[in-house]
Parts: structure tokens; sequence; C-alpha cells
């Protein structure tokens, strides 16, 4: 059965347009409206809560494919900030090591993973704090992860502060990881 001439007609026209659609930022779309439709309805705690139960368990697969790609069974203190700063350049994200220490990893991105689209949207932000929180906790014991500054806050630039020892005090903000196995 052929395609009456005047589809194929409007289906050429439609070969030619430029319409801002494709699948990574398709998909960051969705996740942007899905955390902020979260945060309107159940508010941000909650929208943090459930977006922590996903970033967790992406935290641990991202884990574990850099130690199997590195044929390690944890990754190195020393190797630490750059694979989390490999991470995110890897999804986009423009991390730099700012500073670090035996106890503190600090860094800071100017671009944001999700784009602009992140305004607004400082739940998402549970996805760079789990993220980094499993992978440094599996690497040292125990991680606290504080966001200082973040562009989905309206911030210019993310401030991402990896704690690598405990602190009997603390940010209220911050959250804290230890390592399960």
């Amino acid at each position: 059965m052929s395609v009456p001439a005047e589809i194929e007609r409007n289906l050429t026209e439609l070969d030619k347009t430029t319409i801002p659609l494709e699948k990574t930022d398709f998909f960051n779309q969705v996740i942007n409206e899905l955390s902020g439709a979260l945060q309107e309805i159940v508010g941000l705690n909650e929208a943090e809560g459930f977006i922590t139960l996903v970033a967790s368990r992406i935290g641990e697969k991202i884990n574990q494919d850099y130690k199997s790609a590195l044929n390690l069974d944890h990754i190195p203190r020393d190797l630490l900030p750059n694979v989390l700063v490999d991470l995110k350049r890897r999804i986009e994200g423009r991390f730099s090591i700012e500073y670090e220490d035996d106890k503190v990893i600090v860094l800071r991105n100017t671009r944001c993973p999700f784009g602009d689209r992140v305004m607004g949207r400082p739940a998402l932000c549970m996805m760079t704090t789990n993220v980094f929180g499993r992978i440094a906790a599996d690497s040292t014991g125990y991680a606290r992860v504080d966001i200082e500054k973040a562009i989905a806050k309206g911030d210019s630039e993310c401030r991402v502060t990896v704690h690598l020892a405990p602190a009997p005090e603390h940010d209220e903000g911050s959250k804290e990881f230890f390592k399960v196995r």
C-alpha cells in the first residue's frame, strides 16, 4: 500500500523543519518536569526524598561502572576527585576541583548537566549529592556532601563540598553517607 502524494509531501516538509527535539534534551525535559511536579505537589523536602532514592541507585551503578572499568575493588582516595569531575564531564557538566586535602574535596561547577531547565528545581541537586556521596563513601568509608551554591537555586555556579571525615558540627542541609559493603 503506498502513501498518498499529499501525505508524502507533508512528510518531506517535516524532514526539512527545524524542531529543537532530540533524545537527550527530551529526557532532560522529562526529568525536569517530573522534579518540578514533585516539588509543586509534595513539596521540596519530599521531592528531594524521591530523587534521593533514584540517585542513590544511580550512584551505586556509576560507582560500580568506574570500579569495573578501572579494575579496582574501590576507587582510591587520590583518584576520587578526578572520578567525580570525570563523571560530570561525561554528562555535560563543567565541574572542576577548587580545593582538596585529606578531609575535604571542594568542587565548583559552571554548567549543570540538566541545562537551563534546572532553574527552580533544587530537588535535582540530590542527584549530585547522592552520586558523589555514594562514590566517596565507598572509597573512604564516609562522606558528607554540602551544596553551598547551586545553579538550580539561581546562583551563577555550583559549589559542592565532599567531606571525607565525620565532624561533630555540620550544616543541617548536608547529607551523610557510609560505606555499605
